[in-house]
């Protein structure tokens, strides 16, 4: 797993997660001040215990780890903004609201996704995270603001005894996690991966199946130009595609559809990928001496 543990990318996600604790801390207690003492307790013990959640899935990098800290710490944003508009401009809610936002940039830099998905590798092989198709991005926006304010209201609601606004938004939140967590992992789980062998594709939200090109028959990859013929398999997601070709037709089975359930099937001799850094995936092909350009 090369360089994950090392990663300034992940370094800078730790430190900036330490000063969430050291210097934006004071900012629940400056919310909660004038709340009961249940609410003051429910308020600090969760937020230490959401902190203590995110500093272990940083300690030890995962892909799913990488699902749950971009669920849990964007979150944190929110709540530092609740602070802040339910406390007022102090120092403790101002400092909240900055390091926690340091903290979300860093964990949804492209170079940090892409080390938390290295770290869980099998052997010889890199990951490269594809970006999501772009129809996903306001669905995922969506649901997960729901989910967060969900998150955030039912326990504060049971502490404050609102029974019956706190019993139904904390089963919401209970049931948006339940539905939620796997599909939003699914979109963190694709990647294009080099192994000895060649190339691998492993999305199960564009492939019915991974699709594997081997070294041998790799005979082009480069940034692929606006007039591509290549198969898009990227979703279609946004930004920079690269496109990779083969000597012979490889088949792949795109996911199923309503109106064709069992998958697509294509003969490609070239295909195109939407890897989060298409440079990086480049420069790594050229390492293992596969041709670019």
């Amino acid at each position: 797993m090369p360089g994950s543990a090392k990663s300034p990318a992940l370094w800078m996600a730790r430190a900036a997660w330490v000063l969430v604790a050291v210097v934006g801390g004071g900012g629940i207690g400056d919310a909660v001040a004038d709340r009961s003492r249940a609410v003051q307790l429910t308020a600090t013990v969760a937020a230490w215990a959401i902190w203590a959640v995110v500093a272990v899935l940083l300690a030890v990098p995962s892909a799913l780890g990488l699902t749950l800290a971009r669920m849990i710490v964007p979150g944190a944003v929110v709540a530092a903004v609740a602070t802040l508009v339910s406390a007022g401009a102090t120092t403790g809610s101002v400092l909240a609201v900055v390091t926690t936002a340091l903290a979300a940039a860093v964990v949804g830099s492209a170079e940090f996704g892409q080390q938390m998905a290295q770290a869980s590798a099998y052997g010889d092989e890199r990951r490269f995270l594809l970006r999501p198709p772009a129809a996903f991005y306001l669905p995922t926006v969506v649901s997960w603001v729901l989910w967060c304010a969900a998150v955030l209201v039912g326990p504060l609601a049971l502490a404050a005894r609102s029974w019956v606004l706190g019993v139904a938004v904390t089963a919401v939140a209970v049931a948006a996690t339940w539905f939620l967590l796997p599909r939003f992992h699914r979109l963190a789980r694709r990647w294009i991966v080099l192994v000895p062998a060649g190339v691998v594709v492993h999305d199960h939200v564009v492939l019915a199946e991974t699709a594997m090109f081997r070294a041998g028959e790799i005979t082009r990859a480069r940034l692929a130009l606006a007039d591509t013929q290549a198969a898009d398999l990227t979703g279609p997601a946004g930004g920079h595609a690269v496109e990779v070709a083969v000597r012979d037709a490889v088949t792949v089975v795109l996911a199923g559809t309503r109106d064709r359930p069992n998958g697509t099937a294509l003969h490609v001799y070239a295909f195109l990928c939407a890897p989060t850094r298409p440079g990086k995936l480049l420069h790594a092909l050229g390492d293992r001496h596969l041709p670019v350009g």
